[in-house]
């Protein structure tokens, strides 16, 4: 019977996506050196204020107000109940007593202007201080937390199939991560912990496709006896091009859903995510299974290793 699989001839166009996936790389890592991470609230410390509001209030209205006020680094979201406001005013200082003092003023002050913005129709409703030593924490954490992932990631891989597997799919992680932080410093978006969140949840999305794609060329392998790698590898991606292209097509319709309907609040998480699964898809095909073509993965590769017993050894 004829194999209805219509296989795609990725691997020829591998060089073009080599150098593809190289300038996006460089492009990104010059955006990171010149522009750096714009770190929100959480990593940097700053005022926390909570506002109620008489009636449901114009969320952009109140951070144009703040801006005109002289804190442009601000971030308003609802809390709960619409007439409920949160405003985070991020420490243009650093760490010390004086920030300290600031912060309470600066609380004051906040809850002042929009209280007078509102025409009385807004109450204070509490604050809070954000140390900096808790941003660096959090940067440090957060940092280990990737790095940790990548190093377990490896060593799955590499027990679940073969190490040239494990080799293809960190830079297939690498890529895409540093392409994501790229996007984020291009664009100088807030880094906070939900973008921090969805670079974890990238790298969990990347894993994911990459083993989907590893699993059907290690297949390939031990049925297509007699096949060139490039054509093994061919087929393997294409045969799971349908399910990939359906769950990135299913995961971009709810993450477009956050983006346009899910506030302030989900903005930088669901913008990253979207970036992250079209970076993801075109990794698993262009870095994981172009890299098995450049170490030349083999037949050799696949066959289990050999086991020395040494009583089978003394038989006849």
């Amino acid at each position: 019977m004829k194999d209805l699989t219509s296989v795609v001839p990725f691997m020829r166009y591998r060089t073009h996506g080599l150098i593809f996936s190289v300038v996006l790389v460089l492009i990104s890592i010059v955006a990171l050196a010149v522009n750096g991470i714009n770190f929100a609230l959480d990593f940097t410390g700053g005022t926390q204020v909570q506002m109620e509001y008489t009636t449901a209030p114009d969320l952009e209205a109140i951070r144009q107000t703040l801006a005109d006020n002289g804190y442009p680094n601000n971030e308003v979201v609802t809390l709960g109940a619409d007439t409920n406001v949160q405003v985070r005013i991020q420490d243009e200082g650093g760490a010390g007593e004086d920030v300290h003092d600031e912060s309470g003023e600066t609380a004051v002050r906040v809850s002042q202007i929009l209280t007078e913005a509102a025409n009385g129709a807004a109450t204070f409703g509490g604050s809070a201080y954000i140390g900096a030593q808790v941003g660096d924490e959090l940067k440090e954490k957060g940092g280990m937390g990737m790095l940790v992932a990548t190093i377990l990631l490896m060593m799955y891989i590499a027990v679940r199939f073969q190490f040239k597997f494990s080799v293809g799919a960190v830079l297939s992680v690498a890529h895409d991560v540093i392409i994501v932080m790229g996007f984020i410093a291009l664009i100088q978006l807030d880094f906070d912990l939900n973008v921090l969140a969805s670079i974890l949840a990238i790298i969990g999305y990347s894993l994911n496709d990459t083993v989907v794609v590893a699993d059907r060329v290690r297949e390939n392998y031990r049925i297509m006896r007699g096949a060139e790698p490039e054509e093994i590898i061919d087929t393997a991606v294409s045969q799971t091009l349908i399910r990939t292209t359906i769950t990135a097509v299913t995961t971009l319709l709810v993450l477009f859903a956050l983006f346009f309907f899910g506030g302030q609040i989900l903005y930088g998480f669901s913008l990253v995510l979207i970036v992250g699964v079209v970076v993801g898809t075109y990794s698993s095909i262009y870095v994981a299974s172009s890299t098995l073509m450049f170490l030349h993965l083999s037949k050799e590769d696949m066959m289990p290793p050999e086991k020395n017993d040494p009583e089978l050894d003394a038989l006849p």
